[in-house]
């Protein structure tokens, strides 16, 4: 072989070993690309399964601040629904919800592929994990917002409309797209340019818009508003639990904006500052909504404001700087702060304020789309005007979707299956109606009342060292040992003392007129206002002459009644010894004056009847003026002298004796409690009605005429809205004791 053909040989080697040297490195680079596709495949599905659990954690912060914003006794309730809720709209989104949304378009209305969804290609699994969690996210909105008068079974009704029916309907009018290639849209506002990264208005809106129908269909909660057009606030359960809630949802949001960009790419930063620089100045400006309005830092404008920042940056997170992002979400924490106060103005309970958050702050965040957006890393080729108005035709479609097509299927199953509870059921609360369950409050609460009306002081509350109803309950245990030892105390004391007044009642009935008056024309009547009387009459035969006394002791009880007696028995002795009215008053004052206890005075009438002269002789000391009536006529004979007991006198000529024969009339002495009875009018029937009332029961029998007029004026005193647990057998109770006497034929 030659040199030359050596160096042939040698080139033409040289030149297979370059040839295979290139033909090496071609497939070097194709298995690193194809491995660098593997694995940011791999990064986008685990990033988007991170995102879908992040998204599932919010049902927890959804829970919290339903039950921390609701009242204690519905709080079983609504932590049940969320629970309830998340577990059927991810079967009804599995069976058909998800076909719906992502199956093969009809019109780019509806899908119909993958019913009963089952696959093995590992891109449409993960889809369908972090989508269920979105239609869960919908179907909970509502829960908050219809809390604490729903039926549980028709908030169930709710959750399957949404997740089966109206979420993802909606979803493929906005989000369906060619899995082999997602930049081919199938639904009538995908392919219209209308723009919602992450459902504002897809998720978040639907469930504002149905929230407000049930709302409308339901009507407020019992007592919420007064008539009166001031608001009235049911305070929540736990307000840092409503907090806590707020904070989780902050939180599990992340995953909400996060998830929707598909991938695990350069712009997760910019979507994660925009989320949380939108929630903050949302929280900023509703908390300054809430100043402005009710004076002070108001609780839920505080807890609801992060969630407005939240929803209001939803649907253009990707698509917006930061400063943009900080516009967007303090005008979103405004619309919510003015939102709530539109919902009380026009009565709308909303009670964890879904619609404002949700609904308001979810069409303001559709719209800022087109006026934030950098239409370049939209890919639009359109103004922001044309823009705006795909944006307003996306919101007015979803909204008069949702709105009126769950207005008019709730209304039609409320005709004949009514959603809310019964006003007594919802009274008691739907932990027990609904669920038969309770909380160490409810049972506390519940043998307080039940003690309360039972009066039964050996009852006790449960005990537990802790919890907080418990700790309370033992202290009350402790406080109750104390009060029924000091209720059987009191209770024999009681007897004691009811045993003394039975006693006094004897006594006191014993010293009224118990002698044969057959004969003489003269009757009289007493009724005790309580147990004890200060009232008090008699009388003292003296064969033609009948001596008599009417007398009111100041006070009542059996302080008055030991004075009456003393009173009874001086005029007994003076009138046995045959003294002048006036005399018998003067020997009565004297007497009383030194013994009465200070400040016990006594107004009385003293006078004697001839029935052979039939002359009167009275004297008035203090008391109501005698009235004497012949035919219709009457006469009054007023006091001329101040009550007994007040002040010591030395002659009787200070008490007034009248003389008049009675010329077939009748005379009558009464207490004041005749004539200060109140008439229809609340007002006294004074003198003249006592007058009247004598007029109106004239009988020929005096006896018969004393006892109507006294049962008359009796009911009208009587007080029906006190009931005492006396010793008085027919417990009525008068405004004052009823005396009167009467003399003439």
């Amino acid at each position: 072989m030659t040199a030359a053909d050596t160096q042939i040989l040698l080139n033409k080697l040289q030149s297979n070993i370059n040839q295979l040297e290139l033909t090496n490195k071609g497939a070097l680079n194709a298995l690193e690309f194809r491995l660098d596709a593997i694995l940011q495949s791999n990064l986008d599905t685990f990033w988007l399964l991170i995102c879908a659990i992040l998204v599932f954690l919010m049902q927890a912060g959804f829970m919290c601040l339903e039950t921390g914003l609701s009242r204690n006794k519905n709080s079983i309730n609504v932590a049940l629904k969320n629970v309830a809720d998340f577990g059927i709209s991810v079967v009804v989104f599995w069976a058909f919800g998800f076909a719906l949304m992502y199956g093969t378009s009809v019109l780019g209305l509806f899908g119909n592929k993958f019913f009963f969804f089952t696959t093995k290609v590992a891109g449409y699994q993960t889809y369908f994990v972090f989508q269920a969690m979105f239609v869960a996210t919908a179907a909970t909105i509502i829960s908050g917002a219809v809390a604490e008068r729903l039926k549980f079974f028709s908030y169930i009704i709710i959750t399957l409309l949404v997740s089966g029916f109206f979420y993802p309907i909606v979803g493929h009018w906005s989000w369906a797209f060619n899995f082999d290639n997602p930049a081919e849209k199938f639904g009538w506002l995908g392919q219209l340019g209308y723009l919602d990264f992450a459902g504002a208005s897809v998720v978040h809106s639907v469930g504002g818009w149905i929230a407000l129908s049930v709302l409308l269909v339901v009507g407020n909660r019992t007592g919420r508003f007064r008539e009166d057009d001031k608001k009235k606030s049911f305070q929540g359960s736990n307000t840092p639990m409503a907090a806590l809630g707020a904070l989780i949802l902050w939180f599990g949001w992340f995953g909400f904006n996060g998830g929707a960009n598909g991938a695990m790419d350069l712009k997760i930063p910019l979507i994660l500052i925009n989320t949380f620089l939108s929630a903050s100045f949302g929280l900023i400006f509703s908390s300054i909504m809430g100043i402005i309005v009710l004076k002070k830092p108001e609780p839920l404008f505080m807890i609801t404001g992060p969630l407005a920042g939240l929803v209001s940056i939803t649907a253009s997170c990707a698509y917006v700087d930061p400063t943009h992002a900080i516009i967007i979400g303090s005008i979103g924490g405004i619309i919510s702060g003015s939102t709530i106060v539109l919902l009380e103005k026009i009565k709308i309970d909303d009670v964890v304020s879904a619609i404002p958050v949700h609904l308001a702050c979810g069409i303001w965040g559709t719209i800022a789309v087109a006026l934030f957006g950098n239409f370049e890393v939209m890919g639009v080729e359109k103004t922001r005007l044309e823009q705006i108005y795909i944006q307003l035709i996306g919101i007015g479609s979803i909204g008069a979707f949702c709105f009126f097509g769950s207005f008019l299927i709730l209304k039609t199953i409320n005709s004949f299956f009514p959603l809310r509870v019964s006003k007594i059921h919802e009274e008691l609360g739907l932990n027990i109606s609904e669920h038969n369950a309770s909380t160490d409050t409810h049972e506390l609460l519940e043998v307080l009342t039940n003690q309360a009306k039972s009066d039964n002081y050996s009852s006790r509350a449960p005990q537990d060292p802790f919890t907080d109803s418990g700790i309370i309950g033992t202290q009350y245990n402790v406080i109750m040992n104390k009060l029924e030892q000091s209720e059987k105390q009191k209770n024999k004391w009681k007897n004691r003392v009811s045993k003394e007044i039975k006693l006094a009642m004897n006594v006191q009935q014993r010293l009224m007129p118990k002698r044969d008056i057959e004969n003489y024309p003269i009757f009289g009547l007493n009724i005790p206002a309580r147990e004890i009387s200060g009232d008090f009459y008699d009388f003292y035969l003296h064969d033609d002459e009948v001596y008599f006394t009417l007398s009111d002791v100041s006070g009542k009880g059996v302080n008055a009644g030991m004075v009456m007696a003393k009173a009874i028995t001086l005029f007994k002795i003076f009138a046995k010894q045959k003294f002048k009215p006036n005399e018998i008053l003067l020997e009565m004052n004297n007497d009383l004056k030194e013994t009465n206890p200070v400040g016990t005075f006594i107004t009385s009438i003293v006078g004697r009847y001839n029935l052979k002269t039939d002359l009167v002789e009275i004297a008035n000391a203090g008391h109501q003026p005698t009235l004497l009536k012949v035919g219709k006529d009457f006469k009054e004979y007023p006091s001329s002298s101040m009550p007994l007991a007040v002040i010591k006198h030395k002659d009787e000529s200070v008490y007034q004796l009248e003389s008049f024969k009675l010329n077939g009339g009748r005379i009558y002495c009464f207490t004041d409690g005749f004539s200060e009875c109140m008439d229809e009018n609340k007002q006294e029937i004074g003198i003249d009605g006592v007058k009247e009332l004598i007029l109106k029961h004239t009988n020929s029998s005096l006896q018969k005429e004393l006892t109507s007029a006294t049962e008359e004026i009796r009911l009208k005193s009587l007080k029906k809205e006190i009931v005492e647990d006396g010793v008085k057998k027919d417990n009525d109770i008068l405004d004052d004791d009823l005396t009167i006497i009467a003399i003439g034929k």
